[in-house]
């Protein structure tokens, strides 16, 4: 597959370095000669210097013969015109766009096929805040992930000492609970990713990913042994886009919102925008400021201004201070990787997010969405089953998945949703939810093929 990339910043390095770690044909428009260096010492890729909304720069990269083409620069603008050049200049199959102004998104009508034609459009401060709001809802969890259009839950939880399913195997865990729809599909152990069977045992400090229905979380809570009670009182540090988007969503959601910004204007913005939050303005790094709000009787404290280190920083200090929960946003992946082990509960990475969205357009078969999990280690890929596929029309002990995956659920045409066993039979139309180690990937794919013959 060949892809170029317009922009060379965090969200497109991170996706040129995925690409072509899997062998894909990747160029990179980028104008700063500072981030061309960093990307020809550091990746296997092509490097063109120039503007991504030249039509002889496209041409030079090679758009007429390109699959997709992916425009992640820092303007709005640029973006959306290297897409509508690229599609006049040849047919491409697939155009992406990151779009971060709101106001754009509030007039979808030039996404459409009619104006720019785009496929998937981005605004990874958006995917970042639905996130953050998917954990905020579930008490105890650390991540959570929606599928089959909310009717599948992934839910991360990390074990403590007290939790009864410590020191038992999954198999057992089964046998206890027979009538619980849940499944474990990936634990996070220290340095180590595992994709689970039967025979492995939970630990503590385990970072758990289980599936299952919404209905079903209470019990997923009882049987992982948390006992935190859902708290409403939610401390946002930052009143950017994400914070805006949270406290607009939180609000209507019945929650008790407090956000403290550092800008004196966009403070005021946001308690003009905003009916029921109360905002301070101020410094979420100050340790007086926030033992004045009452820190220590807040369920989730959530940092997220611009600022990667004051974001650490305020999270580390609401932690220490008694707040129950502490969500960071984070980018870099230095950062991200040491989240779990200076204190802080979440990291959230709108880069990230952005990077799972578009692999959604890379992945061969027919693919709904992926989604990244533990600092890229694992997949979630959702999508359907094809006729003459390798995972259909057999016993799920029958099929040979690769060493790394596993399949989650089953959501069968008439939505019912299955949490797969043994004798699971998936058909061709399932929606089918598949959790596999990067390296099992290649192997994935091409179970989800259509084989020739069908044709």
């Amino acid at each position: 597959m060949k892809v170029i990339i317009i922009g060379a910043g965090v969200v497109g390095h991170t996706i040129a370095k995925r690409l072509s770690s899997e062998a894909q044909d990747v160029v990179i428009i980028e104008k700063d000669e500072r981030r061309i260096r960093e990307v020809a010492e550091n990746l296997d890729v092509k490097v063109i210097h120039g503007s991504g909304s030249s039509p002889r720069v496209l041409m030079e990269a090679g758009v007429e013969r390109s699959d997709i083409v992916i425009a992640v620069t820092d303007s709005d603008e640029v973006n959306m015109i290297a897409c509508l050049i690229a599609g006049s200049q040849s047919k491409i199959p697939k155009k992406i766009a990151r779009i971060r102004e709101p106001d754009y998104a509030n007039y979808t009508q030039i996404f459409e096929k009619d104006y720019l034609d785009l496929d998937f459009n981005i605004n990874p401060e958006k995917a970042a805040a639905e996130r953050i709001l998917r954990i905020i809802e579930v008490s105890g969890a650390l991540d959570v992930v929606e599928f089959a259009d909310g009717k599948v839950k992934l839910v991360g939880i990390k074990l403590t000492q007290t939790c009864g399913a410590v020191g038992q195997k999954l198999k057992d865990l089964k046998d206890l609970h027979p009538d619980h729809r849940v499944i474990i599909v990936a634990i996070y152990r220290g340095s180590e990713t595992i994709i689970p069977n039967g025979s492995t045992i939970l630990e503590t400090g385990d970072l758990v990913f289980a599936v299952t229905v919404p209905a079903e979380i209470p019990n997923l809570i009882k049987l992982l042994g948390r006992k935190e009670k859902a708290g409403s009182k939610v401390m946002m540090v930052g009143g950017g886009d994400i914070g805006f988007y949270l406290a607009q969503w939180l609000e209507k959601r019945g929650f008790s919102v407090k956000v403290i910004e550092r800008n004196e204007k966009r403070a005021e913005f946001i308690a003009d925008k905003l009916n029921k939050t109360i905002v301070i303005r101020g410094d979420g790094t100050d340790q007086n400021l926030l033992m004045e709000e009452n820190v220590m009787d807040i369920d989730t404290f959530i940092a997220v201004t611009n600022d990667e280190e004051a974001n650490i920083l305020s999270a580390l200090l609401a932690k220490r201070m008694g707040a129950s929960r502490c969500i960071s946003l984070i980018d870099k992946p230095e950062y991200l990787s040491m989240v779990s082990t200076i204190g802080i509960d979440v990291g959230v990475s709108p880069r990230l997010a952005s990077v799972s969205g578009i692999l959604q357009f890379v992945r061969r078969g027919k693919i709904l969405a992926v989604t990244q999990l533990m600092e890229e280690r694992v997949e979630a890929i959702e999508t359907v089953a094809m006729e003459t596929a390798d995972i259909v029309s057999r016993p799920l002990k029958e099929l040979k998945l690769p060493q790394g995956a596993l399949i989650g659920a089953v959501v069968k045409e008439n939505s019912n949703v299955v949490i797969p066993e043994g004798e699971t039979v998936i058909q061709p139309g399932d929606k089918v939810i598949i959790f596999t180690l990067a390296k099992a990937v290649p192997k994935i794919e091409k179970m989800l093929m259509v084989k020739p013959e069908y044709f």
